[in-house]
């Protein structure tokens, strides 16, 4: 009697212990659910490894990650990288040079990507940039000098749109120049090799850059206008990811800066500071300037 009164009292605890787990369970699956629910998505920058794009896409991993949002950065030549952002792979990019410079391709994929405006205050240029103490100040001189520069521009990525006007003005001034493909990093280093020696030397310039905060350059006047007029620098954003993060891209819409904004952060990366901490130290002391982005 007493073994089935006990068998009895073990069966009760067990049946209580398995719903008491299986009410656990579900409460926990809820909990999984609204956390799931409430997580923000990656969005992915996709940047041009030029200092200025380099600056803007860490700083605004750096907000981003602060609003809760995982980020990812992609480095991708221009061509490659307005596919990736007009079919999504790409959610922003925050270095497009417009209505020139990056025409050609706002022009193909405009359907699909958001501008989400201008960013930089000051009028942007590209163009033949020199060191000032090289004593001719235009293009039409160019040949007259070549030798001097070795029969050479150097240059950058092959995909930049700064390349392709430098192929224009080649052909526009019938220069006798050789435009070098590279990167921006290396160009750069030919120029402080020759600007410490006195060379002479042409490379493919825009501003804004840090290179005219370092040295003393100039650009070579334009007259036929290869280069363009003054330029903007525009955000911009996959179509879909906008409307569906309208919050993000309101954010991406309130961005401003200066030249002395954008190159004091240039110059901490310069120094050797890692783009991502520099945005962060940047960040920090200008609290009141990005305040007025995240609204």
């Amino acid at each position: 009697m007493f073994n089935k009164f006990l068998n009895k009292k073990l069966i009760v605890i067990t049946l209580i212990l398995s719903l008491t787990m299986i009410l656990m369970s579900g409460c926990g699956s809820d909990d999984t659910a609204d956390a799931d629910d409430t997580a923000k998505e990656t969005i992915t920058i996709g940047y041009v490894n030029w200092a200025e794009c380099v600056a803007a896409s860490n700083i605004w991993k750096v907000l981003l990650e602060d609003e809760g949002y995982e980020v990812e950065l992609t480095q991708l030549d221009v061509a490659p990288l307005y596919v990736g952002l007009s079919e999504g792979e790409v959610d922003m990019f925050l270095y497009s040079w417009l209505p020139i410079t990056h025409g050609s391709y706002w022009e193909e994929y405009k359907d699909t990507i958001e501008d989400c405006g201008m960013w930089y205050q000051s009028p942007a240029k590209i163009g033949v940039v020199v060191p000032t103490y090289v004593d001719i100040d235009s293009l039409e001189e160019y040949n007259s000098a070549a030798d001097k520069f070795d029969n050479k521009i150097v240059g950058i990525d092959p995909g930049a749109g700064i390349m392709k006007a430098s192929e224009a003005a080649i052909t526009d001034y019938e220069l006798d120049a050789e435009l070098i493909q590279g990167s921006e990093a290396a160009m750069m280093v030919s120029m402080e090799k020759a600007y410490e020696k006195e060379e002479w030397i042409a490379i493919t310039g825009w501003s804004p850059h840090w290179m005219f905060a370092s040295y003393d350059l100039k650009y070579l006047e334009d007259p036929n206008g290869s280069y363009g007029a003054e330029e903007e620098i525009h955000s911009l954003c996959n179509k879909d990811f906008a409307e569906t993060n309208s919050e993000v891209s309101d954010m991406i819409k309130s961005f401003q800066m200066t030249d002395a904004q954008i190159g004091g952060i240039e110059k901490l990366i310069q120094d050797g500071m890692d783009p991502y901490e520099a945005a962060q130290q940047w960040i920090s002391e200008n609290q009141d300037v990005v305040d007025a982005w995240i609204k």
